[in-house]
């Protein structure tokens, strides 16, 4: 079964090595290029998250060096990676290929110059999240203790994701800063996060949110990492299924998607350490799910609610095109 993955930190890895990582088959990384293959994963997020520890006059050029390694490492040494710029790219993948599009996790980078921007929109961003767990120039993150929510200048950023039709990540955002975003968003995704109710981490979200985020038409991506899927000293695949089982009973099941945060997660669920497993996912999936249930939260479900989508979504639009129906 396809599958699409809203999170991995690859590229930030790739910029803590100074590009001296293979993504091809390299062991160091959870998403390389053969794991991809093997896992199933034919559209890969590639986030930009910029470390806090980088000083704040680096953090655009370090941003455009996550970029170049994305396009020189993950797309141009390996000849069936097909960078997607745009949402209608996603209709155009030919069987064989695999798909990987950037996402900004916190706008730290671009500091109070919203132009900066539209350098990344030019150069592939498809998602933004206004904030990592910190607090920035655009709003609160959810370690902030404040908790605040939009600036001025984060409410521009929304209104640059609205007309360039980006999605609005709010993963990482404070309670307060979530909601501002709801207020004003076109597009919401939550692209790895899961549910407070079954795991009590400031991380995952809450039913009310979670709730008001299926009713303005946006996307939950559950996570990967065992502190927020799970109290407990380890996490299982059955685990992870249960926050995707909440979100059902909240009315979410056109609605949810995967997003591992490979290569940003220290700690993994037994049987799901890298993407090349995914496969055990989705059996287990089957098993609880019917097959059209289980294609939504692998793929179909993003693939029907992305921004500029098509009315009667393209799975078939030309020749070779892997979607299943």
């Amino acid at each position: 079964m396809n599958i699409i993955d809203l999170h991995c930190d690859v590229l930030a890895r790739m910029h803590k090595a100074k590009g001296k990582i293979s993504f091809k088959d390299s062991t160091d990384l959870d998403v390389t290029y053969e794991k991809l293959k093997q896992g199933g994963v034919l559209i890969q997020a590639f986030a930009i998250f910029i470390s806090p520890s980088i000083k704040s006059d680096q953090k655009f050029q370090a941003a455009l060096d996550q970029i170049h390694y994305f396009y020189t490492e993950v797309i141009g040494k390996t000849p069936n990676m097909i960078a997607l710029k745009s949402w209608d790219d996603f209709d155009r993948l030919k069987k064989g290929q695999i798909g990987a599009f950037l996402t900004l996790e916190g706008v730290d980078c671009i500091g109070n110059d919203i132009q900066k921007l539209s350098i990344l929109r030019e150069l592939g961003v498809l998602s933004i999240g206004l904030t990592w767990n910190n607090a920035n120039l655009a709003a609160d993150g959810v370690e902030e203790e404040r908790g605040a929510g939009l600036t001025a200048f984060g409410k521009e950023v929304i209104q640059f994701c609205n007309e360039n039709n980006i999605l609005s990540d709010v993963s990482h955002l404070s309670e307060k800063a979530f909601w501002d975003v709801l207020d004003l968003t076109h597009f919401p995704i939550a692209s790895h996060s899961n549910s407070k109710t079954i795991c009590d981490h400031p991380r995952n979200l809450t039913d009310e949110q979670a709730t008001h985020l299926f009713k303005k038409n946006g996307l939950i991506h559950v996570i990967y990492n065992p502190p927020f899927v799970t109290e407990q000293d380890s996490a299982t695949i059955s685990d992870l299924i249960t926050h995707i089982d909440h979100f059902c009973s909240l009315g979410g099941v056109g609605q949810i998607g995967l997003g591992s945060d490979f290569d940003g997660i220290s700690e993994k669920v037994i049987g799901l350490e890298d993407a090349s497993m995914h496969p055990a996912l989705i059996n287990e999936l089957l098993i609880r799910y019917s097959e059209d249930e289980v294609k939504g939260f692998a793929y179909k479900n993003f693939l029907d609610r992305r921004p500029g989508r098509k009315a009667v979504p393209q799975y078939y639009s030309g020749e070779g095109v892997f979607f299943q129906r």
